[in-house]
């Protein structure tokens, strides 16, 4: 929860603006300068330091909970806890849909459909609550320029007819899907982190990032030295953020990913398929489990695609 901003932990509007002209915008980036230099930027005594250094400790560590009131907290919430795929077959292995407040992988090989699945969640998350929808925005990360508008248009209007049959309905459809084509590492890392904000102000409540590996595997050779370690801190500060934000907004999160080959033996035709690319996949270092049984999904729109989800 470092990357929860400042401005939400119950700071005065005055001392995040100081803050913020010393690039000081996050709990984290509070946290790591010693009380001396936060008594220079904020003129503050060494008193009113350390108080500032417990609220937003306190405002950023997880708060311990029973299981039970977990379990109360959920029974209780008004709104759904899946966002649904309209694809019956792949609801029931999902057991209702994409999981509100955790992280879901999609993965398979190129042209599988990765894209397509995700431009349709996309529809879903802008339809109205009594439709299956979110009623809300979506935040599309971008990262191999697949994304197109033309095809949301056509996917909406296909599945869903009766709905979309005025060019205002399709408009304001689009409107609420936010793209962003980020190319590469720094830049994808920098906008999740910067997500805080823009999910309150705009009511997003669906992140997509398509794909996840595609800006890793361009920018980082694993045969060079010391280039493992960087791709995996990043990649767990990009698996951190994203399990924070889903989990704090619950919303639901959803990253493509490619799948690898490999080889048992010296064989070809008796290669492994392996989900995902594990030299690429946000499972490091973070426990990704198989959706319930551990099956592939084969439906009408996802034919040798797989779903994990992040619990």
């Amino acid at each position: 929860m470092g990357s929860k901003k400042l401005r939400r932990v119950g700071l005065s509007p005055e001392l995040c603006d100081r803050l913020n002209r010393h690039q000081i915008v996050t709990c984290k980036d509070f946290l790591c300068l010693s009380p001396l230099e936060l008594m220079k930027i904020t003129g503050l005594s060494y008193r009113g330091v350390h108080e500032l250094l417990c609220v937003v400790s306190r405002a950023c560590a997880p708060q311990m909970q029973t299981a039970y009131e977990i379990k109360a907290q959920r029974s209780a919430a008004l709104s759904p806890a899946f966002l649904s795929t309209s694809l019956s077959a792949l609801d029931e292995a999902l057991r209702g849909g994409v999981a509100r407040g955790s992280i879901t992988e999609i993965t398979g090989p190129p042209g599988s459909g990765k894209t397509q699945f995700c431009i349709m969640m996309s529809v879903l998350a802008t339809l109205p609550t009594d439709m299956g929808g979110l009623e809300g925005a979506v935040v599309y990360i971008d990262t191999e320029s697949a994304f197109s508008a033309d095809r949301l248009i056509e996917i909406a209007e296909s599945r869903f007819p009766r709905y979309f049959n005025t060019e205002e309905k399709l408009l304001l459809t689009s409107s609420k899907v936010h793209l962003y084509r980020e190319l590469s590492c720094d830049e994808v890392l920098q906008r999740i982190e910067s997500l805080e904000e823009e999910i309150i102000s705009k009511g997003v409540k669906l992140v997509i990032i398509d794909s996840v590996a595609s800006v890793v595997r361009k920018e980082f050779d694993t045969q060079l030295q010391g280039n493992m370690r960087e791709r995996n801190k990043l990649l767990a500060r990009e698996a951190a953020a994203l399990k924070y934000l889903a989990e704090e907004f619950s919303i639901p999160v959803i990253l493509t990913n490619q799948i690898t080959t490999h080889l048992s033996g010296a064989l070809p035709s008796q290669a492994d398929l392996v989900s995902p690319a594990d030299d690429l996949s946000l499972s490091e270092g973070i426990l990704i489990m198989w959706n319930p049984s551990g099956i592939q999904i084969i439906s009408e729109w996802l034919v040798g695609i797989c779903v994990r989800v992040l619990a």
